[in-house]
């Protein structure tokens, strides 16, 4: 057998035995690139005489020309067995259900609906929503309410206190809403009819108890605002907030250092379902919030006289007011990321809490 004969053979072999695309290029590279056999035989030709050249020529030039042609068949069928294995790897079922949007198979979370219901509700009533720093002074978020020097609400143990860089005084993560209240009676003539629902801070964790929570606070400031206006406010939010047409509300006194009088407000239930709390009935009671009178040392420090101008505040947990009517029993889940539970409890996007339309629908 010649040396063209055995070359064709293996070449042959070589292209037979190739398993895909790749590897057949690199049969043709080893073959008809620049230093391939059959190229390396075709640079011969230049030094061989007259009569060697037309022997040879042929021959060699017949021996391209069939590996060409059966590269390109090995090559063809190899795409077409790529094909084949692509179609049947991406195949679909076209028994199987369509598939959600993005914006079906969304969910709202609990908190960023609840904190829409709080603002639709109090939008209702002329009230426009005020933000503020997470991150604020010891002046905005304690001594400008009236908190005293000494007081457990300063310590270590309830605040996150931030170092301060250049020796300023220390900034901390705010513990409460209610900076919003006094930065708003410095920008803002009364009448003043806000709420501020908002991220807070303070060392606790447990089921009921989060390092992080969100609040709402409200406050009204003008010139006739009484105890009979807040109550009438509260119990107009309670009873829009829990869907229930009717509720009984009681306040019991307290104590915070920016009111004064300061009350708890407790709401009626009826908890004799296990697990199942229902407002507007029964003979139980939940405490739901606390409010009061705006202290006048709180109006002062606003740029406000007191003589002049009176008003109300009162403020409630975002997070346990959400746990109460959608029935979460651990507050910890909320900030869990599980995708699971935001399934079961989240909110269709599309649904937007109104009055008119629904707060839950």
């Amino acid at each position: 057998m010649s040396t063209l004969d055995t070359l064709e053979n293996s070449l042959l072999a070589d292209i037979a035995a190739a398993s895909d695309e790749q590897a057949i290029e690199a049969v043709r590279v080893a073959a008809l690139g620049k230093k391939g056999s059959v190229s390396e035989m075709l640079k011969t030709l230049g030094s061989m005489s007259a009569e060697e050249r037309q022997v040879k020529g042929p021959a060699i030039n017949g021996l391209k020309n069939r590996v060409t042609e059966a590269l390109t068949a090995r090559k063809t069928e190899l795409k077409d067995v790529a094909i084949t294995v692509r179609l049947a790897a991406e195949k679909v079922d076209v028994t199987l259900p369509v598939r959600q949007s993005p914006a079906e198979r969304g969910r709202i979370h609990p908190i960023s609906q609840v904190t829409d219901e709080i603002t639709a509700i109090f939008a209702d009533m002329g009230f426009s929503v005020a933000e503020g720093p997470d991150i604020e002074t010891d002046y905005y978020n304690f001594t400008a309410l009236n908190f005293p020097e000494g007081h457990p609400a300063r310590e270590m143990h309830d605040t996150f206190f931030l170092n301060s860089a250049d020796g300023n005084q220390p900034k901390l993560l705010r513990t409460h809403t209610s900076p919003v209240q006094i930065r708003t009676m410095e920008a803002q003539k009364p009448p003043i009819r806000i709420v501020i629902p908002g991220k807070t801070y303070r060392m606790d964790s447990d089921a009921t108890h989060t390092p992080m929570f969100h609040q709402v606070e409200g406050l009204v400031i003008d010139k006739t605002a009484n105890v009979a206006n807040m109550r009438w406010v509260l119990e107009e939010f309670c009873k829009a907030f829990f869907e229930v047409p009717s509720l009984k509300m009681r306040f019991r006194p307290s104590y915070f250092p920016f009111t004064e009088p300061s009350l708890e407000v407790d709401i009626q239930c009826d908890r004799s379902r296990p697990g199942e709390v229902r407002f507007g009935e029964g003979n139980d009671w939940l405490e739901i919030l606390g409010c009061g009178m705006v202290h006048p040392n709180v109006l002062r420090f606003g740029g406000l006289d007191p003589d002049e101008y009176q008003g109300f505040a009162w403020g409630m947990g975002i997070d346990r007011i959400a746990m109460l009517k959608y029935g979460m029993p651990d507050l910890r889940a909320f900030f869990d990321a599980d995708v699971r539970w935001l399934q079961h409890y989240g909110f269709r996007p599309l649904d937007l809490p109104t009055l008119f339309g629904g707060l839950s629908a």
